[in-house]
């Protein structure tokens, strides 16, 4: 499956901050992308019933020198898949096997557009957080809680001190004790929720560092926290959109596991064969 363009993953990922009139912009795009190639920033303004000034400032918002970088970066990618993610949608006339296909393709695409718009960089940067600290704890509320737990399970397997705290007093307690010696990573889809950002006062306040994993590049979270890594998520009007993005986030606590676990192979291959000497006694 070839990876959608990056300028329209980057419309999307942001899409659920942009304005009334910048979703009309963005819809616009999304939905005409070879178009736009052969347009003028007028006649999309015109068209739009909105100001050239308007479509540039739109433009910059998503990264880009202006119209003809937007021209230029939908031209770059014009042969790539360009999925209607609309289509995707759930409905309830959808056959046992109509709904398999499209949840299916919704965790594919997720996790292929993730793999090329996510940072190299801040996925090494997050390491060395990882690396350096004297423990690491997992946060996460709702399904983002079972991410937390998933990476306690990883990342006790090459012996590093690790914690996963799903609810919000015990999260508190546990940040609360946290040093400038620790990290926590966050997780969460929406990327505002409100008790993870508190969560992140308190870390801030003991100089704890942080890493947050969320759905969304411009949210409160990914702009409180140290390093912020951002998976793609497709916004629709089905519960199970969310769910392809929370396989983007499992996926990126893989990497930040693999990553780390080579960092320290000798280490990390003591701890595992210690691990499954542990738990070949509860095997017959």
């Amino acid at each position: 499956m070839e990876s959608t363009p990056n300028v329209i993953l980057e419309i999307e990922s942001m899409y659920i901050n942009f304005n009334k009139t910048e979703k009309k912009i963005a819809d616009y795009i999304l939905k005409n992308p070879q178009k736009i190639i052969y347009s003028t920033i007028s006649q999309v303004a015109t068209e739009l019933s909105l100001a050239d000034s308007t479509i540039f400032r739109f433009c910059k918002k998503i990264n880009l020198k202006g119209f003809y970088d937007l021209k230029i970066s939908l031209a770059a990618n014009s042969t790539a898949d360009t999925h209607n993610y609309s289509d995707a949608q759930i409905t309830d006339s959808d056959s046992e096997k109509a709904i398999i296909n499209k949840v299916f393709k919704a965790n594919i695409s997720a996790l292929n557009d993730t793999m090329n718009l996510i940072d190299p960089k801040s996925i090494g940067n997050a390491v060395n957080y990882l690396l350096d600290s004297d423990q690491i704890v997992f946060y996460g509320n709702g399904g983002s809680g079972i991410v937390a737990m998933d990476a306690q399970h990883k990342f006790l397997r090459i012996g590093l001190k690790v914690s996963s705290y799903t609810d919000y007093h015990m999260q508190l307690m546990s940040v609360s004790q946290l040093t400038k010696k620790d990290v926590v990573v966050v997780i969460s889809h929406s990327g505002s929720n409100l008790n993870i950002l508190n969560l992140l006062d308190i870390a801030k306040e003991n100089g704890t560092k942080t890493i947050g994993i969320t759905s969304f590049p411009k949210s409160p979270i990914s702009e409180k926290v140290d390093i912020p890594i951002s998976v793609i998520s497709h916004e629709t009007e089905q519960q199970f959109e969310a769910f392809a993005s929370r396989i983007a986030h499992l996926a990126v606590i893989d990497v930040l596991y693999n990553c780390t676990a080579i960092r320290r192979k000798e280490l990390s291959t003591i701890a595992v064969k210690k691990m499954r000497k542990a738990i070949s006694y509860t095997r017959l």
